[in-house]
């Protein structure tokens, strides 16, 4: 059935590249759908008809990668390019959420529909017909409900709507202003939907594969802070309580509960050490000189480990092939920066040894440096920041600039993006806005845009919701920062996008995403070219991204057996 269909497809106009919107219909088939023309495609594995297509390099369009892209990815597919409409919607419309009902509501202009919970009523199916769309023009809630998978010509119909949509979503994106002046290339904010839906789909296979670990280093290094592996909630108690006593005994009077700082502030007043409050980084400097303090410390990250990346944590979440899995979201509700479920992104510093490479494998990890200012440099156009930003480490120069050491810097340029305005930093500022007042304007520009309440959008495209005459103070510090935190996050999955259609050539594959970090696993033989890949493709999307600008991003690169070897 599916001999022969590329060649059907490109006489029918498909061309290498073509938006091919997709409709599974288990067990019966799928329904193809393209500008010019649909395709059903009867009692066909889904996974052959796309490895069929292959040589077309189609771009594959969906709803979401995270439902459609699933079970192809799960099969063992690497598709090359496709359109997600829920990323993109987020990307445009500022969606919190993506799934068909909003994402073509907001396609059309249409107020948000309610979210279905359960199972449909007569007032749910008020005002449709049986088809698709209601008479509001919304999606039918029985067809969002899974009506157009009973048979081929209804999935012919919903691939349809998807292509529509994506038609329309490329329209709106292509009339957007662009930040660069670069002609004969796509808009920018096609090239940032393009690459938020790769990542879409990378958060897919992230999921599928999880991270390698060593259980039984990991199992070790557990036992070691912690303790024993407990056998019952009684001897857990016993375990907690032990490891309680080895921090109290240092401290005179009653036992109180760690876990209570009203408690544990009166308790370090019993050692003479009066704090305003007990968090870490106020304790740190008298752990030198107070082994009861040092103690309290070094609880703290036993306990944080015990609670949440314990025994229990680790058989709930590795698998029996050590593999860490949890969910990916390629795009938060905020900025844009991708998370992780499952612990994946905030896993401790000290577990790292027991992220392993498999056998005949290694680890190689490329670190984008002090990206978001370098990112301010570029997306504001300030000179005297760009020349900053072509050395390695752009805070020296910065300092020179401001007339300071270069801790000092470093602080005054991170409170300029994050509207810190007290203490060393408000000091600190003053000097910036001398030394580089055009990026010190477009912060300002989008703080203004938060406190009044009006849209903003990313340098990438993304659309940052004002919220009318509800805004606060709190508004316009977020806009100030997620200008640039949402740029970053969008040069960072445009760069991690490229490494992944790279890395099949050297048989890679990316296995973390952290913030502004890739941790990617490679043959050993090919790890030079892995650390190579890593730079190259930095600088090729840099070179798009930043088009014009004279800023430089850099990579950190390491390799190891470990995660922790590679820092």
């Amino acid at each position: 059935m599916t001999r022969g269909l590329a060649d059907e497809l490109a006489a029918q106009g498909v061309q290498r590249g073509t938006p091919l919107a997709l409709a599974l219909v288990p067990r019966r088939g799928l329904a193809l759908a393209w500008a010019g023309g649909v395709r059903q495609v009867e009692a066909a594995d889904p996974v052959e008809v796309v490895r069929a297509l292959s040589d077309l390099e189609p771009r594959w369009t969906w709803w979401a990668a995270g439902t459609d892209a699933r079970p192809l990815v799960a099969a063992g597919l690497r598709l090359r390019a496709c359109w997600d409409l829920g990323a993109v919607g987020r990307l445009l419309h500022g969606l919190r959420r993506d799934d068909a009902a909003a994402v073509w509501a907001a396609g059309h202009g249409l107020p948000e529909p309610a979210q279905t919970r359960g199972g449909l009523d007569l007032l749910d199916l008020a005002g449709e017909d049986g088809g698709p769309l209601r008479t509001d023009g919304q999606l039918s809630r029985e067809w969002l409900g899974g009506r157009w998978s009973d048979d081929l010509v209804s999935a012919q119909v919903w691939a349809g709507l998807m292509l529509d949509l994506q038609s329309r979503q490329a329209d709106a994106l292509d009339a957007l202003p662009d930040p660069r002046s670069v002609p004969r290339q796509p808009r920018l904010a096609v090239l940032t939907a393009l690459a938020e839906s790769a990542a879409a789909l990378l958060a897919v296979e992230l999921e599928q594969d999880g991270l390698p670990l060593d259980r039984d280093v990991l199992d070790a290094m557990l036992g070691a802070v912690v303790g024993e592996r407990p056998t019952h909630p009684a001897h857990e108690l016993a375990l907690r309580a032990a490891r309680d006593d080895e921090v109290l005994r240092l401290f005179p009077g009653e036992r109180v509960d760690l876990r209570n700082p009203l408690l544990v502030r009166e308790m370090l007043l019993r050692i003479g050490l009066d704090v305003p409050d007990t968090r870490s980084w106020r304790l740190e400097p008298h752990a030198a000189s107070s082994p009861a303090v040092a103690a309290l410390l070094a609880w703290r990250k036993a306990e944080r480990i015990a609670t949440t990346y314990g025994y229990a944590w680790l058989d709930r979440n590795v698998a029996d092939d050590g593999r860490l899995r949890g969910a990916w979201n390629a795009a938060d509700g905020g900025a844009g920066r991708m998370t992780a479920q499952a612990g994946l992104h905030n896993l401790p510093t000290e577990l790292r040894p027991a992220v392993r490479a498999e056998p005949g494998r290694v680890l190689v990890r490329g670190d984008l440096g002090q990206v978001e200012p370098r990112v301010l440099a570029a997306v504001s156009g300030d000179a005297g920041l760009a020349r900053a930003a072509r050395e390695d480490d752009m805070y020296a120069p910065v300092a020179a600039q401001l007339g300071c050491d270069r801790p000092t810097a470093k602080v005054a340029v991170l409170a300029a993006m994050y509207g810190q305005t007290s203490g060393v930093a408000g000091e600190a500022l003053k000097d910036m806005d001398r030394s580089f007042p055009t990026a010190m304007a477009y912060l300002r520009d989008a703080e203004d845009a938060g406190l009044r309440g009006v849209d903003l959008r990313t340098y990438g495209g993304r659309l940052l919701p004002g919220v009318g005459e509800e805004a606060t103070h709190g508004h316009g510090r977020y806009f100030r920062n997620a200008v640039i935190q949402g740029a970053a996050a969008e040069l960072f999955k445009a760069w991690a996008v490229t490494v992944r259609s790279e890395l099949a050539a050297i048989d890679g594959q990316i296995v973390l995403c952290l913030h502004d970090e890739l941790l990617l696993q490679v043959p050993a033989e090919h790890a030079d070219r892995a650390g190579a890949l890593l730079a190259s493709t930095l600088e090729a999307t840099a070179g798009w991204w930043a088009a014009g600008s004279p800023v430089r991003f850099v990579v950190e690169v390491g390799t190891g057996e470990s995660w922790a070897q590679a820092h």
